[in-house]
């Protein structure tokens, strides 16, 4: 009886040394995207990004296997909350790559106050504030934000498109805020005009903007145009419907991939609209030629181009595996060392190297593009020209940036 007790207990402590080899040699990674709502498409191929650069390190880092855990969210702060809570304080993960959406992004900074042994990295979140402002130690952002998407567009509007008087539609949240402020801030500067009364703002998930068209303005040389996913592809429809020929200049998130890429019919009529932002579909450089091939590869069922959405998840997760290298996988400090390693971190991606500032938030090339009809048919960004190493404070010393005050409606005010 006495030797059958040892054995036994001799077996489950072989199995218990089993269970705590196998998880130390895994490490959990969360990734978090919206995968409800409006803005489910662009949830999708940002998961898309995260399986490439997992699949480029052959899902592992530093000598551990990653194990990924997805969390879905809507959009909305209190879902992303919600998700990442399951995936941090139930799935016990160790690294969070996400959120999405704007608003979601600033929520996120301030759950990682509190969670401080875990390293968050964003998804494609572009809000303002989510690093220029009361930032969080242990959340970084190796995708730029959507003020800096916007680099080059004002001057280009106004100098070479030679507008001097836009209206403005926009989602009702931080990150288009970000946007619009990104895009006027220059064109303003230079003399251009955005009425307050000439801003429309919607929520996320207007399915009618028959009183909005209605309510543009006429006597505006162009919009300016802030929506993402379902809504982008409800508005473009819409105003198409109504006759609308104003000329558009497009937010990022507006002529992107995920909009551009839909399924149904072409809206033509976008063709030649201006934008900016972190990927240019035709640039010709073999990084960004390589890693469009993966994409195709990998997903045929995905866009004809990779979404910025693909991109910037791809980017942050990259980050995070060279971080993991870096340590050799080791998070038993809490992540220290690896939130050390990341915030000295300098890589090459597919569109160029990218750095951090002292608040963690991306240095990196802005794409300065114009909707075209590629050769196949379908609509893609040319190239027009790239802004080397935009930085979030765009050259200004952090003080006197900070002058400009927080992104809002009215901010500014360009009248």
């Amino acid at each position: 009886m006495l030797k059958t007790l040892k054995k036994l207990f001799l077996v489950v402590a072989l199995i218990a040394f089993s269970t705590g080899a196998m998880a130390q040699d895994t490490i959990k990674m969360g990734a978090l995207a919206t995968l409800e709502g409006a803005f489910a498409v662009l949830g999708e191929d940002s998961l898309r990004g995260v399986q490439m650069a997992l699949a480029e390190f052959g899902n592992s880092a530093g000598g551990k296997n990653i194990e990924l855990i997805t969390g879905s969210s809507d959009a909305s702060p209190d879902s992303a909350i919600r998700a990442a809570r399951k995936l941090v304080e139930q799935d016990g993960i160790q690294v969070l790559v996400g959120p999405l959406s704007g608003s979601e992004g600033l929520a996120i900074k301030d759950y990682a106050k509190t969670q401080p042994n875990v390293t968050f990295l964003n998804g494609s979140s572009a809000a303002q504030d989510t690093t220029l402002r009361e930032s969080a130690e242990n959340f970084f952002r190796f995708s730029t934000e959507g003020a800096q998407w916007m680099a080059g567009l004002g001057e280009y509007a106004y100098n070479e498109k030679g507008y001097r008087t836009v209206a403005v539609l926009a989602e009702d949240y931080s990150f288009p805020y970000t946007q619009v402020f990104g895009f006027l801030e220059p064109f303003c500067r230079l003399g251009g005009k955005a009425p307050l009364d000439a801003r429309f703002w919607v929520p996320i998930g207007n399915k009618d903007y028959s009183s909005v068209i209605a309510a543009l303005p006429d006597d505006v040389d162009a919009i300016y145009v802030a929506l993402g996913g379902a809504d982008a592809i409800n508005f473009l429809t819409q105003y198409e419907q109504a006759g609308g020929d104003a000329p558009l200049i497009a937010g990022s998130i507006t002529v992107d991939q995920s909009v551009l890429g839909s399924k149904g019919p072409t809206r033509k009529f976008v063709v030649g609209t201006p934008s900016a932002g972190p990927i240019s579909d035709t640039w010709d450089n073999p990084n960004w030629n390589a890693f469009v091939a993966a994409y195709q590869e990998q997903f045929p069922d995905g866009f004809p181009s990779p979404s910025l959405f693909a991109h910037a998840y791809y980017i942050n997760t990259k980050a995070a595996l060279l971080g993991l290298e870096a340590v050799g996988g080791d998070l038993s400090d809490g992540g220290a060392a690896l939130r050390a390693a990341l915030s000295a971190l300098e890589f090459d991606t597919p569109t160029g190297m990218v750095k951090l500032d002292e608040r963690r938030n991306a240095i990196a090339d802005i794409f300065l593009t114009e909707v075209i009809e590629g050769p196949d048919g379908n609509l893609v960004n040319k190239t027009i020209s790239v802004t080397k190493g935009v930085s979030q404070t765009f050259g200004l010393p952090y003080d006197e940036f900070l002058k400009y005050g927080q992104v809002s409606r009215e901010n500014p005010s360009c009248e």
